[in-house]
């Protein structure tokens, strides 16, 4: 008697199928943890540093660093990063929080690496600077940015600051090489916006 041997293709199928999905959430989570990582450091190095900077040198004379050049001093800003604006406390709050919730949006998409430390140097600092917003004098939402580091010629800052510009620059770079947020080419991208809807 002939045997005949059939293939069911259906239950062949799903093992690749849940295969490539587990493929496809570790890759997702990589350039997650790494977003999460480095804002978490930023945030961490910041307000640990705002700590120390307030307990050890408010109200006292510069600390120098590096002759006039770097020292530190604590300074209480009303306004942006690097002493900017200091008549829009409210407003620089606001733009704090919406920028917390364009990175928490695009980071759905997230699978490049360097956009993750981009993004997440972004989120530490802009949080960094929330939480004195929030939590700092005169009051919620208009509380004062702890500043401490100081450059000659320039304006006095802190490292949340530094985070921002640094992940801004980034940002600017990657956009220059054309790296997209998903890791594609340029050639197999269809849309370069990181605030485009999926």
């Amino acid at each position: 008697m002939e045997r005949i041997i059939t293939t069911d293709n259906a239950s062949q199928s799903q093992p690749e199928t849940a295969t490539r999905a587990v493929d496809e959430r570790a890759l997702a989570q990589g350039p997650l943890t790494a977003l999460l990582t480095a804002a978490a450091l930023t945030y961490t190095l910041d307000l640990g540093s705002k700590l120390v900077a307030v307990s050890r040198w408010e109200g006292q004379e510069p600390v120098a660093i590096a002759g006039r050049v770097l020292t530190l001093h604590v300074f209480r800003n009303s306004g942006a990063a690097f002493s900017t604006g200091q008549a829009f406390t409210a407003v620089f709050t606001a733009i704090a929080v919406a920028i917390v919730v364009v990175i928490v949006r695009v980071a759905r998409r997230l699978q490049s690496l360097p956009w993750a430390v981009a993004l997440g140097l972004l989120l530490g600092g802009a949080l960094g600077n929330l939480t004195d917003r929030i939590f700092r004098a005169p009051g919620v939402f208009r509380g004062h940015v702890v500043d401490f580091i100081s450059v000659e010629h320039f304006a006095v800052f802190n490292l949340a600051d530094s985070a921002i510009v640094c992940g801004g620059a980034l940002m600017v770079l990657l956009s220059i090489r054309g790296t997209s947020l998903d890791g594609s080419p340029p050639k197999d991208r269809q849309d370069r916006s990181i605030l485009a809807p999926r």
